[in-house]
């Protein structure tokens, strides 16, 4: 798509990202076994995405306008400038979303308007754009993304910013030279928090593991569900252990992780997305079906996104470049 090599990695997060939410919509919800008696095996998309897409979309925006550097206040600046094509899509938006929409019209702190919200992945399927402007340093993603993930989560719910920073970690670690699922993953791994982060990094460690073991897909499908369903099938604790364990059940192939989303189940299209984003970073290319199905318009949406975040990383890479000289002369040489 782009004789850039950085834009295409880039361009293969994007179209990854909103062909695996694209390809998960109809399967959303339902379970393996409603899955293969209605579809048999999903492969086909139409669209280039639903609400995890729009709200990557609108981080994006808010990072490119900060070149690089958005905090929760400018994702929240950045939402309600959005709020009317919120509103008329609210259906396919959850509830927390909407929540967060409605306090901010009120006048609520961004520092606020996550109290009280039920766990979900609504902060987590978006962060990929924080990944990409933090191209190569999953620290700084991972820092990043507990800022931005606070909008929507907080407190007992907490460790769905937990989740938010590891994938933000991974995709940033996987688009460094020589990269595998495998040092994506341990990247993942580093960034959680040491103490409060224990929950999430347990039920992550035991779905990579199962992973590793199983005999095949069928198998890991069915005993995943069997050992890590939630209460809430949106929770991050359910949702982003699955987007790893299946990027590394197909050991870092995008469309295999992307059409293992898309037939997963429960949340489905999220799945998809967040393993497409991941296995879209390790990839060189992705299929020309894909953009067949995406069409000259959403190709060309995701290649504009695409380049407007490799404008922005190279922005807030030159700015910390900056800093980092200033404070060594500071110092008197490091």
């Amino acid at each position: 798509m782009t004789h850039d090599p950085i834009n295409q990695r880039f361009f293969n997060v994007v179209a990854a990202a909103r062909v695996g939410d694209a390809m998960g919509t109809p399967t959303e919800g339902l379970t393996p076994e409603q899955i293969d008696t209605k579809f048999g095996w999903v492969t086909e998309f139409e669209g280039d995405g639903t609400d995890d897409s729009l709200m990557a979309t609108i981080l994006a925006e808010s990072l490119h306008a900060t070149g690089g550097f958005a905090t929760s206040d400018e994702w929240a600046a950045q939402i309600l400038q959005h709020q009317p094509e919120i509103r008329a899509k609210r259906n396919m938006f959850f509830v927390s979303v909407l929540h967060l929409v409605t306090k901010l019209e009120l006048g609520y702190r961004p520092a606020d308007v996550a109290v009280g919200n039920m766990a979900s992945t609504s902060s987590a399927m978006c962060i990929w754009p924080v990944a990409l402007v933090n191209a190569g340093q999953p620290e700084n993603a991972a820092a990043q993304a507990y800022e931005l993930a606070g909008l929507i989560h907080v407190n007992e719910v907490d460790h769905c910013t937990d989740a938010a920073a590891a994938l933000a970690a991974a995709i940033a670690a996987a688009l460094l030279p020589g990269a595998s699922i495998g040092s994506a993953i341990e990247a993942a791994v580093k960034v959680i928090r040491h103490t409060s982060g224990t929950a999430f990094r347990d039920v992550l460690l035991e779905a990579v593991q199962l992973a590793s073991e199983a005999k095949d897909y069928a198998e890991f499908r069915s005993e995943y569900h069997h050992r890590f369903q939630r209460p809430l099938f949106c929770d991050s604790l359910e949702t982003v252990p699955a987007a790893f364990a299946l990027a590394v059940l197909a050991n870092g192939d995008v469309r295999t992780a992307v059409e293992y989303g898309a037939n997963f189940g429960r949340d489905a299209d999220t799945i998809a997305s967040m393993t497409g984003a991941l296995c879209g970073a390790l990839s060189s290319d992705i299929p020309e079906a894909w953009i067949e199905g995406l069409g000259e318009g959403a190709v060309a949406s995701a290649q504009q996104l695409a380049g407007d975040l490799v404008v922005t990383a190279r922005s807030r890479y030159a700015t910390e470049a900056e800093r980092l000289r200033t404070a060594d002369t500071l110092l008197g040489g490091i």
